[in-house]
Formats: C-alpha cells, structure tokens, sequence
C-alpha cells in the first residue's frame, strides 16, 4: 500500500505542476497578446521604414530568381528604384517636350510620371537604416552602394533640369557674432 500511495501522491504532484505551469503559461500568453493588442505607439518614419522594408522583402521575393537578402547587391537596389518609378506620380518632361525646364507648364504633356528624387532619397535612406536595424553588415549594406549614391544623384540632376527646380544645399545658419565694438563697455553720454 505505501508503494501505491506513493505512485498517488507523485500523479497528483506532476499534474499539480502540470497545472501551475499550464496556468502560468496561460497567463503568460494572455499578458503577450494583451500587450500585443495594446498598440505601441511608432512614429511615423518608423512606420514608414516598416513599410518600406516589407515592400522591399516582397520585391527580393517576387524576384526571378528569388533572392536571399545576403546576395542583394546595389545594382538590384537599382532594380528595385526603376521598379518603382511605375507608380511615380511627379511629371519628369523629356528634353523634346516643349515645357521642359518650365516648373509650372501652362498645359498638359504627355511626358511620364516618375518618382520624385526627394522620394527615392527618403526611401533609401529608410532603407539603408531598415538593412543595419535587421541584422545587415553596415559594410555590406547595398542601399548604401556607390552606384546607389550615384543613381539618385543623376536622378536629382535630370529632374532638376527636366522641371525647372534647382535642388541646391541648404547652408546652415550661423548665430550672428557680437562685434568686437559691441563688447566694450558703453561711453558715458557726453554733456
């Protein structure tokens, strides 16, 4: 009898523990999905950078031949750019068209629509920051490539051109310095 009460006794102990951590387990997924419900608050870039990176993961997938992350390389972020210009909603005129180099044409033109350089750029840039935030070598980024850097500038370039807006660097601002003539002390009024 003691052997069975003890074959009892150690049953009733494992689904005790059985229960304790079923129950734990149990409360643990609740608290997991209430704090997965409960929405974190992102900003918009990283929404954004979300987004943007998820539409990329889709393109590398829809790729013919599919491709891993790791064998992205810059001209496949070209690729990538070109792809997109198809939904580009910016007028780029070509050099035939009567209003290139006019930033407000008087009428309508049968010139492409393109994306916007300021776009692509932003784009890369979330990009660029996406790749190093899910585990990608700062080294071997390819949004960061040469042939990236050099592709937005050419496109910056013809839009510039093509539409009549100068994309100049913006100069910082510096405080205006005191004169040396200002820090003396002031004359006494002369009577």
């Amino acid at each position: 009898m003691n052997s069975n009460q003890e074959l009892v006794n150690s049953a009733s102990s494992v689904t005790t523990t059985m229960l304790i951590s079923t129950s734990n387990t149990n409360s643990m997924a609740s608290s997991s999905s209430n704090s997965a419900t409960s929405p974190t608050t992102l900003s918009r870039y990283e929404n954004q950078k979300r987004r943007d990176w998820n539409t990329f993961g889709q393109y590398l997938r829809n790729h013919r031949p599919p491709l891993s992350l790791p064998r992205c390389s810059g001209a496949h972020v070209l690729e990538f750019l070109r792809y997109l210009d198809q939904f580009g909603k910016t007028k780029v005129h070509n050099q035939l068209c009567p209003f290139y180099g006019h930033p407000n044409p008087p009428a309508p033109c049968p010139c492409p629509l393109r994306q916007a350089w300021g776009s692509l750029d932003a784009l890369i840039g979330r990009l660029r920051a996406a790749y190093e935030e899910n585990g990608g070598k700062p080294e071997a980024n390819p949004f960061g490539a040469r042939a990236v850097r050099l592709y937005l500038r050419e496109i910056r370039d013809s839009q510039s051109k093509a539409r009549g807006i100068s994309y100049e660097k913006k100069k910082r601002k510096r405080p205006p310095q005191m004169q040396p003539a200002l820090l003396q002390a002031p004359h006494p009024p002369s009577n």
